[in-house]
């Protein structure tokens, strides 16, 4: 007698789908991703169509110009540097510690914690780049410039709380932005070409 064969019964794929799906979903719940951190920047607000335009007198000893060429060359109050000495050139500026007639002028302010200190609050940095200038010279411009504030709250918060500024809390971080208030504007490029 012959036997017969037996067919093996079929595999039921219908689940397949649904438990794809939530392999899917469980590896994209449990895995980090590499966001990428950009400059941190906030934007004013935008101004009322019923305001005036005002004009702000800004003394020239208050400003420094920091242009950045179509040859990504940098300009800071007209001398060419290197990016490596930008950062120490922006915090003498910013902290003018002998008071120099040629830098911005220092004024007394209460600042929490701290009492009355003499501080550049009307210090400001110009920076303007030309349309040819590579995007990475003007990141590492706007790195620079950041880097100078840092060091100087890292500086002043480590004598007066002992840790450096990200590690204070806020009311100690606005007693410190008092000291050096971030002061960036940055204009709109232009065609200033090269050396």
């Amino acid at each position: 007698m012959a036997s017969k064969k037996r067919k093996a019964p079929g595999i039921n794929a219908t689940s397949s789908a649904d438990i794809a799906f939530m392999l899917l979903l469980f590896f994209l719940l449990t895995s980090s991703m590499d966001t990428d951190k950009g400059l941190p920047r906030r934007l004013p607000p935008p101004v009322p169509k019923d305001q005036e335009k005002k004009d702000m007198d800004i003394k020239k000893r208050n400003i420094m110009v920091v242009l950045i060429n179509s040859s990504n060359q940098i300009l800071c109050d007209n001398e060419y540097i290197e990016i490596s000495q930008l950062k120490d050139k922006v915090k003498e500026f910013i902290d003018n510690p002998y008071n120099d007639e040629h830098k911005p002028e220092k004024m007394a302010v209460d600042v929490p914690y701290f009492g009355e200190m003499q501080v550049t609050k009307n210090h400001v940095i110009s920076l303007q780049n030309d349309r040819g200038t590579e995007y990475q010279a003007y990141i590492n411009v706007q790195n620079e410039l950041a880097a100078a504030y840092t060091e100087l709250r890292d500086d002043v918060s480590r004598r007066k709380f002992g840790k450096i500024f990200v590690e204070l809390d806020e009311e100690q971080q606005k007693a410190v932005q008092l000291i050096y208030p971030q002061k960036i504007s940055e204009a709109e490029p232009k065609n200033y070409g090269g050396k």
